[in-house]
């Protein structure tokens, strides 16, 4: 197995769960000798433990936008992480704004914080995490990694970030929620592994209805804010990319649709390798 890889924790687009379904949007990915969380859906923590990871060695973390089945599980994430034995410490980059939930997060769990520095004699959690805003652009250079932030089209929410994680040996992108952008062609122009969110037209009305408590602005946001499959295969093969993976799939848990639909909705657009996410699988780079 490679040394570089990318896991895909949570494949689920939205925040619900429910018997049966797949989790919300999380990923590990291991690039250069670096070890990176990509977004923290309800979920990542265990699923980080699942794959054999010591959450004591968390050092960087990257939210892609403020929907909570990205972001939803940071909290806990650190906290957990801290009470293994996390003492090192972490850089976490996101959009503006997420240093509100961070702080808001410390503070509901102050009371538990401050007793465990006191009676266990841990180091200090709030001391151990750095915050980072991404903009549009290079954002970081650690190591043999950078990494690339391009603005993406998720209203009503505007700093929402593609990433672009790079080695000189290895390239990958992940999409973030979008609609279909053709600046993502040229984002993710040859890559290794383009991860693009992907909706299953067909399957849009069946969610509708299983959803229960949302009116049409829900539909309204499906078709605005994020991409066919059909779309994503047409900007894979336009960029070029060496594999197409989709993930944070809507929906994700209808029986009635399997891998067989999302392979025929690419069909006419996408004749490159294709893997369908689902939560846990390991893709060696």
């Amino acid at each position: 197995m490679s040394d570089d890889f990318v896991t895909l924790l949570g494949t689920k687009g939205g925040p619900a769960i429910r018997p049966g379904s797949s989790m919300p949007t999380s990923n590990l990915l291991h690039l250069g000798g670096e070890t990176i969380v990509v977004d923290c859906g309800l979920g990542v923590t265990k699923a980080l433990v699942d794959q054999g990871m010591e959450l004591k060695n968390l050092s960087l973390i990257f939210i892609s936008h403020l929907h909570s089945d990205h972001y939803l599980e940071l909290g806990p994430l650190m906290h957990t992480a801290w009470t293994a034995g996390l003492k090192t410490p972490v850089a976490i980059w996101g959009p503006a704004g997420l240093d509100l939930y961070w702080e808001g997060f410390l503070a509901s769990m102050k009371a538990d914080i401050n007793l465990r520095i006191e009676d266990e004699g841990r180091p200090d959690l709030r001391q151990l995490v750095t915050l980072h805003v991404i903009d549009e652009g290079e954002v970081m250079r650690k190591g043999k990694v950078s990494v690339s932030a391009l603005r993406v089209e998720h209203p009503p929410l505007i700093d929402c970030f593609a990433l672009s994680f790079r080695t000189a040996e290895r390239h990958v992108v992940f999409s973030g929620d979008t609609a279909p952008l053709d600046s993502m062609a040229q984002f993710a122009r040859g890559v290794d592994l383009l991860i693009h969110e992907a909706m299953l037209e067909a399957a849009l009305p069946a969610l509708m209805a299983r959803v229960g408590n949302g009116s049409e602005k829900l539909m309204e946001h499906f078709l605005r804010s994020h991409s066919f499959a059909h779309d994503v295969g047409r900007i894979a093969s336009d960029a070029n990319v060496g594999r197409l993976a989709l993930s944070h799939l809507i929906p994700s848990d209808d029986p009635d649709y399997t891998e067989d639909d999302w392979h025929r909705a690419m069909a006419d657009h996408w004749d490159g390798p294709l893997i369908i996410g689902r939560d846990g699988l390991r893709i060696d780079l």
